[in-house]
């Protein structure tokens, strides 16, 4: 009984360390995503996003109603 019982302490003390570590590497992703940009700052503009062809750029060709 004494093995087995040691073995769960064991255990427990990997599964603890494992969350530690988890939230450790959460917590540095939270500080270094903050430091990269202040807050209300825009990520792209209109014509950078119009580059990627994530907005498509008003044609003239179309006819409009």
């Amino acid at each position: 009984m004494g093995r087995s019982s040691r073995m769960s302490v064991q255990k427990r003390l990997r599964e603890r360390k494992k969350a530690e570590k988890a939230e450790l590497k959460r917590e540095t992703r939270r500080q270094t995503g903050d430091a990269e940009r202040e807050p209300g700052t825009p990520v792209a503009d209109r014509d950078e996003l119009e580059g990627y062809g994530v907005l498509i750029a008003p044609s003239s060709d179309r006819d409009e109603p």
